[in-house]
């Protein structure tokens, strides 16, 4: 049990460019797990984190890697995780399995749209983190704004633990305010910490923010309260203690500076790792007991329990398939069998590996806390491992729908079979990575987050396959919904010698609201056996299966609310598939009645652009429908927050760059569905019909 409170398992998550890879380089070389630091962007081979070769070139994190590290005789599993949004899914699988997390902000940039994704990913899995202010070395610093900004903007109690000693060039070093000292970071790669008392410039800043911190922990622990009001001094192990607590609860969110690219406060944040974000034994984590009618079950750190596992990330590699998986009960030995959950298949373990990026090492179990990799397994990401004598199965992950899809073409036979194993691999790894097949043209199409998403599979797949594809244009996953309530009364009926087919179906069709959580509901009103309960569902099919190609554009429809009221069956001449497709011709009947509508994907656009083309870019963004409903002036740039329909925002980055010399940046992610106007739908109704011509000459 001492070891298992020796564990940390962290996450490093931020919005795009605010230091998490440089960040993670820095942690291990402080803790000896390499011996020379590598740069992002450095022509030395990149970071050791990005150790996929497309992540080098790019300068961007595209998977998340893992890795351990002993710290003042802690081990902390560090997971380095994507900023880009079209990689979040990387984001939600590893915040599912982590006990605490670093949330790195720009001193400059401070809260930044994909800041308020990660927040909303860490929310979700109730995540306790600190909060460490990166860059404090770059002109226009300013951690007083970026606190500021992470209270109004993502309404989070944050404590100052530290205070900085000038910004910019001028950022000499930090004050620890629980210890009140100075901290500056001497030698080459600033690994001599130096301790000093405050210098005397500082003492009277430093004093105020100490009771400002003071004031804020004081509503945690009533011990602290009553000491200040007595005006006697507080003990420092009172102060971590609570700081601890109150974290773990995420009641606050310390927070702390540096900047990690020049070697200042690194040492100091894997010392506050330790002290104050939680084990595996300070988090409490449930599973769902299927021998119980799925009750929710407090699982125990123990190492004797049966084991309680979760496969969170595949990685298909040449040696066979690495399954990352986090212990949370029990042990996992090599050579033992256990149970996979959700196929109920026993499974052996032949390795268990302990990580380091794309580095590994042998190891012969792994107990409670643990993240490891396990080698040649057969099971999908979001998997439960269970020993004997539990039936337990921990919550998925959550995983967003795609919105943006391209047809892809093998140049012949040898690149088709290719092909075919470069995507069944990135399906099993990726649950965002869609693969289909168009029933009628008999294309592939594959669908995922976002241009970047897709761009980066297409061009593994050339690297890593050596797949020889041409890439089809993209394509917007557009939704056709109705707009008005409408009635159906149908009857199918055949006769064709023998038993026919006979299903009456009356009912209307209701449009669910926009912003519903569910789109698509069936109430069935059928009283005194006019339908025998037998035929209900199958109806309910029907409907269903009517909704996967909708009559205006071949989209898929949504936001439909179906009221079954009456009906007649025949005695003979009534089936399920005689009701299957009455239901699905009585709601083609009442769609084409309830005046559909076709709704496109808005993308929620953050643009940071140099004020001297802000006017352009605005410009730019009206002419493709966008709308501006906020710019903020930072700094050196303004920030513009738009909503653009993603069918006009196709190789946007090249126009950015040409509008502003390549000096602005945009993240985007998915908004929302939203109409589109009436001409534009009759555009893409009529494009629709042309390629689908096309598509039957050939």
């Amino acid at each position: 049990m001492k070891r298992i409170s020796k564990i940390r398992n962290i996450g490093i998550s931020a919005h795009i460019d605010s230091g998490k890879t440089t960040l993670s380089e820095r942690m291990l070389y402080y803790s000896g797990r390499i011996h020379r630091m590598q740069e992002v962007r450095g022509n030395d081979g990149g970071a050791t984190m990005d150790f996929m070769e497309l992540e080098r070139e790019r300068g961007i994190t595209i998977a998340s890697a893992a890795t351990q590290i002993d710290w003042q005789d802690n081990i902390i599993n560090i997971i380095d995780t994507p900023g880009h949004v079209d990689f979040t899914v990387e984001v939600e699988r590893s915040l599912r399995v982590l006990d605490g997390a670093v949330m790195v902000l720009c001193s400059v940039g401070g809260v930044q749209s994909q800041s308020v994704t990660v927040d909303r990913q860490m929310k979700r899995y109730r995540v306790p983190r600190i909060a460490f202010i990166n860059k404090m070395d770059r002109t226009g610093a300013d951690p007083e704004r970026v606190k500021t900004e992470i209270i109004e903007k993502l309404g989070l109690n944050v404590v100052p633990i530290q205070l900085n000693m000038g910004t910019g060039e001028d950022f000499a070093g930090i004050i620890d305010l629980v210890n009140m000292k100075e901290i500056k970071y001497e030698g080459p790669s600033g690994e001599n910490i130096v301790l000093s008392e405050i210098s005397e410039q500082y003492k009277e800043q430093a004093q105020t923010a100490y009771t400002e911190m003071l004031d804020k922990i004081s509503m945690f622990n009533d011990d602290i309260m009553e000491l200040m009001l007595e005006d006697k001094e507080i003990p420092v192990s009172m102060i971590i203690d609570t700081i601890r607590e109150a974290t773990i609860n995420r009641d606050i969110v310390p927070m702390m500076m540096g900047t990690a690219f020049k070697n200042k406060g690194v040492q100091t944040l894997l010392d506050a790792v330790c002290a104050y974000l939680p084990s595996p034994m300070d988090r409490m984590s449930f599973a769902r007991d299927h021998d119980n009618e799925g009750a929710e079950t407090p699982l125990s750190c123990d190492p004797d329990g049966s084991l309680v596992a979760m496969i969170f990330k595949i990685a298909d590699e040449t040696f066979g398939q690495l399954s990352y998986t986090r212990v949370y009960q029990g042990r996992i030995t090599k050579g033992q069998q256990y149970r996979n959950v959700r196929t109920n298949r026993k499974m052996r373990i032949g390795r268990i590996l302990k990580m380091h990026a794309n580095d590994r090492e042998d190891i012969p179990e792994a107990g409670p806390g643990d993240i490891v990799a396990l080698m040649g397994l057969d099971c999908a990401s979001g998997d439960t491992v269970c020993g004997d004598g539990v039936n337990y199965s921990l919550e998925s992950i959550f995983v967003a729908e795609p919105v943006i899809s391209l047809s892809i073409h093998p140049k012949d036979n040898n690149a088709q079979q290719r092909m075919g194993k470069a995507l069944s691999r990135f399906m099993k790894e990726d649950p965002t990575f869609r693969v289909s097949s168009d029933p009628e043209t008999g294309e592939t199409i594959i669908a995922g987050m976002g241009e970047l998403h897709l761009d980066v599979y297409v061009e593994r797949m050339k690297r890593e396959y050596n797949a020889d594809v041409t890439v089809g244009a993209p394509n917007v996953s557009y939704r056709e919904a109705p707009t008005k309530e409408a009635d159906f009364d149908y009857k199918h009926r055949k006769q064709s010698g023998g038993s026919g087919q006979y299903g009456h179906v009356v009912g209307k069709l209701v449009p669910l609201p926009d912003d519903t959580k569910v789109t698509y509901e069936f109430e069935d009103n059928v009283t005194q056996g006019r339908i025998p309960r037998e035929y209900i569902p199958a109806v309910n099919k029907g409907f269903q299966e009517a909704m996967a190609k909708g009559p205006v554009a071949g989209y898929e429809i949504v936001n439909c609310k179906m009221v079954l009221d009456d009906g007649t069956y025949h005695t003979v001449d009534s089936s399920e598939m005689a009701f299957r497709i009455a239901g699905r011709d009585a709601f083609k009947q009442a769609f084409l009645k309830s005046k559909p509508c076709l709704q496109e994907p808005l993308m929620a656009l953050e643009i940071e652009t140099p004020p001297e083309y802000q006017g352009a870019v605005v410009g730019d963004l009206n002419s493709r429908r966008g709308m501006v409903y906020s710019t903020e002036a930072k700094e050196q740039y303004s920030v513009i927050n738009a909503e653009v329909p993603l069918a006009n925002m196709f190789g946007y980055a090249t126009v950015l760059r040409s509008l502003s010399k390549g000096m602005a940046t945009f993240t985007m992610e998915m908004a929302k569905y939203a109409r589109v106007p009436e001409s534009i739908a009759q555009e893409i109704i009529a494009a629709r019909k042309e390629q689908q011509e096309a598509k039957n000459k050939k």
